[in-house]
């Protein structure tokens, strides 16, 4: 069977240096995440920034709800790439990370596109039931020990045909390795089985950054 490339860094560099330049503000935040020291694996890569960004365009989509905003990458990554008359709810419950995000949001003019709600997201994913708020995609990033919570709250808020989209599945690649076990690799690859078994979506998972699992709505 034919194989994956191994993506090394030089290939990984080469391969964002000849895709399209990110926006100015995204390259600002990218910059102040490195700030962060170990908090900045937190920030998704730049390759899964450009992936969303091209399935919100070929989409069509209008309507997003992320869970787990951090300091706003890949939510300002995404609101770049809604139309002007798109949506995006962004979930976190740190109010100090949240503020950051709101910055650069500010300077990316956004703020008519993205509305950020501080508060831990099931109580939010719950008031959005009630208010029967559809979304065309749902991006998922939070924390793990909630994954599965998270994922079943987001196919009730999720149109038929639309995308749920998960962060690190493939957990830094420990995932498959049986001979390796703790409490987050133990939590992802039970998340993976649950979803492979799950026939209400469709999946397949990408090796972009820390491991993508995109699904769609049947």
């Amino acid at each position: 069977m034919p194989k994956n490339l191994d993506l090394t860094k030089n290939l990984e560099k080469y391969i964002i240096d000849h895709s399209d330049d990110l926006h100015s503000i995204q390259k600002e935040l990218i910059n102040e995440n490195n700030k962060l020291g170990k908090m900045r694996r937190m920030q998704i890569s730049i390759s899964q920034a450009h992936l969303l960004q091209t399935l919100i365009k070929t989409a069509k989509i209008k309507t997003i709800l992320e869970i787990g905003t951090f300091t706003g990458f890949s939510a300002l990554s995404m609101g770049l790439a809604l139309p002007k008359d798109g949506e995006l709810i962004a979930l976190d419950k740190d109010e100090k990370t949240s503020l950051l995000a709101q910055s650069f949001f500010k300077k990316a003019n956004l703020l008519n596109i993205i509305k950020q709600i501080v508060k831990p997201a099931l109580e939010t994913m719950k008031d959005l039931k009630k208010d029967k708020k559809i979304f065309d995609l749902i991006f998922i990033d939070a924390d793990k020990e909630n994954y599965k919570k998270y994922y079943e709250n987001s196919l009730e808020l999720l149109k038929k045909g639309g995308l749920v989209i998960i962060d690190n599945v493939l957990w830094g690649g420990n995932v498959s390795d049986r001979a390796k076990k703790d409490k987050f690799i133990d939590i992802m690859r039970d998340f993976n089985t649950y979803i492979k078994n799950d026939n209400r979506v469709e999946k397949i998972i990408l090796p972009l950054g820390d491991g993508l699992n995109i699904c769609v709505k049947k």
